[in-house]
């Protein structure tokens, strides 16, 4: 299996992934990482590891439509089976929508529907959080759709919010604590997990096919 990461920032959640392909955990390979900003960590995590990184954005490509097209490209020709957001800040455009279909998951740091949509990333979701009295919080990995965050939801771990009203954000951000979803479980395996279960699912062959999903509530 091939996957495709798009990050924005510093790849923490890519770190994880590189490790646990390199480990065996799952077979496959992080064979391209893409993101919009040229000084991201992540680009810098992923040429460490020998994978090839692309910084592609509104700077390279000012017009929506290149953009989308050049981001598709880049996957498709490093033969992508998946594709998983990892702190990916911006829309995917038609073309990559389309090309990989039923292929692509994101995650979040709530348990949707709750706090998300536009805006709702990084600290944000978490004082949004704590500011409801929510007595549990947890992370979500869900399809992505044209919208932000409204994607079919494949698996959501749960977090308990500290009675002093403070929620531990590496609990959410994929930062590899055994403590962080469940015991002997942290958010990284639940990544592994969707992303075992999604390609299943799909039973994908080629990034140049749409693939309908099927049993993933």
């Amino acid at each position: 299996m091939n996957l495709g990461v798009l990050a924005s920032h510093e790849g923490t959640t890519l770190q994880s992934l590189i490790d646990a392909f390199a480990s065996g955990r799952i077979p496959g390979r992080v064979s391209v990482v893409v993101s919009n900003n040229g000084d991201s960590g992540a680009l810098v995590k992923a040429r460490r590891a020998g994978v090839q990184a692309v910084h592609v954005s509104s700077r390279t490509h000012p017009d929506p439509a290149a953009l989308d097209a050049a981001i598709r490209e880049v996957l498709v020709a490093a033969e992508v089976d998946l594709v998983f957001l990892a702190g990916y800040m911006k829309k995917l455009g038609p073309f990559v929508l389309g090309t990989f279909q039923g292929r692509i998951l994101n995650t979040h740091p709530a348990l949707l529907p709750r706090f998300g949509g536009r805006g709702m990333y990084g600290d944000r979701v978490f004082a949004a959080v704590l500011e409801a009295g929510e007595a549990e919080s947890g992370v979500s990995i869900h399809l992505v759709d044209p919208e932000y965050d409204t994607g079919p939801i494949v698996r959501q771990c749960k977090v308990p919010v500290l009675r002093n009203g403070e929620i531990d954000p590496t609990a959410l951000t994929m930062l590899e604590r055994p403590r962080a979803c469940a015991p002997r479980r942290n958010s990284c395996a639940i990544v592994l997990r969707s992303i075992s279960r999604t390609r299943r699912s799909s039973h994908c062959t080629s990034t140049r096919r749409p693939i309908q999903l099927s049993g993933m509530q």
